[in-house]
């Protein structure tokens, strides 16, 4: 793996110093990557997105249905909400993301797919903890739709989405900060399920296999799909496997 690195930004933020960078890949002169690191640890490449796009594409699959509303836990450098952006049943995708400076790189147009993201209409990003806001009751409507002489239907509330997608910590047993645990669990899944409109899917990202969350997950819902994924790390040079957890 090439040693070798530019800063393009760096910040200190409550979890640690959040850094964006790009590199070379050795085996393909020319070749950029562009990189966010923690505290030095690695997080993610733009070389290798193919399982944070197979967590968007699985779970629109999933869903089967249109006029989609995804939300998307975690920016990083994009890839999962560009994924959902990519099909045409999806309506809107909002993503809440805990650190300021991800947002403010996606803004400036330091990460490969600013352009794309910012430019589509569908797209919007906040700042915020989206396992604290999935932990939280759904936001209450205090209106009703007309629904003509036969009586009134209560619209979607504002806080439902067709899909959620968690593309934040390196696994369920291996969390970014200690406060995501509750999350994991049955009744933590029960809680962000409310948020879901009939026929929901919650998907989340790992980069291992969970028995206990896959556990969780067949307890708080009805449909539970456990995938794998391999792919070639060409930065490492090494064959890698990630998971997709699909909830409906």
């Amino acid at each position: 793996m090439d040693d070798e690195f530019d800063v393009l930004a760096a910040e200190e933020t409550a979890i640690g110093m959040i850094c964006l960078r790009q590199r070379g890949i050795p085996s393909e002169p020319g070749a950029v990557v562009t990189e966010i690191t923690l505290d030095h640890q690695f997080l993610m490449s733009s070389e290798n997105t193919a399982s944070e796009r197979a967590l968007a594409a699985r779970a629109i699959e999933l869903h089967g249905g249109s006029r989609l509303r995804v939300l998307v836990g975690g920016l990083g450098l994009g890839y999962t909400a560009h994924e959902a952006l990519r099909a045409e049943r999806v309506a809107r995708v909002v993503v809440v993301e805990l650190l300021t400076p991800v947002i403010e790189w996606t803004r400036k147009g330091l990460v490969p797919l600013a352009g794309e993201l910012t430019g589509d209409p569908r797209f919007s990003v906040r700042q915020g903890d989206v396992y604290a806001e999935l932990a939280a009751p759904p936001a209450s409507v205090s209106a009703v739709a007309s629904r003509g002489r036969a009586g009134r239907e209560a619209p979607k509330a504002p806080s439902s989405f067709d899909v959620i997608l968690i593309d934040v910590d390196h696994s369920p047993d291996e969390r970014l900060g200690p406060s995501n645990a509750g999350f994991y669990t049955v009744e933590g899944l029960r809680l962000a399920k409310r948020h879901l409109a009939p026929g929901g899917v919650l998907a989340v990202w790992s980069y291992a296999e969970s028995s206990p969350f896959a556990d969780a997950l067949h307890t708080a819902f009805g449909e539970v799909h456990v995938e794998s994924l391999r792919f070639e790390n060409r930065v490492i040079e090494a064959e890698e496997t990630n998971w997709l957890f699909l909830a409906r």
